[in-house]
């Protein structure tokens, strides 16, 4: 019985040790994905900022070329 106690607080520290650090692994690599996935919607936010803004040029220059089209025509 002692014999059998021994063999398994042998073996049973360094599984623990494979376990923890295994675990420790997993967390960082969760925490690295959650920062890229951070990054990504900050460029997503601020693509959809740059590309508002174009649209938002593009219309007031289309409205300033219906301006002068009916002046010319008139």
């Amino acid at each position: 019985m002692t014999g059998t106690i021994a063999v398994i607080l042998i073996f049973g520290i360094p599984i623990v040790g494979i376990i923890t650090d295994h675990l420790q692994k997993q967390t960082k690599a969760k925490h690295q994905m959650l920062q890229d996935q951070i990054e990504l919607e900050k460029l997503k936010h601020e693509n959809f900022l740059i590309e508002t803004q174009k649209m938002r040029i593009e219309l007031e220059q289309m409205v300033l070329e219906d301006h002068k089209d009916k002046k010319n025509i008139l």
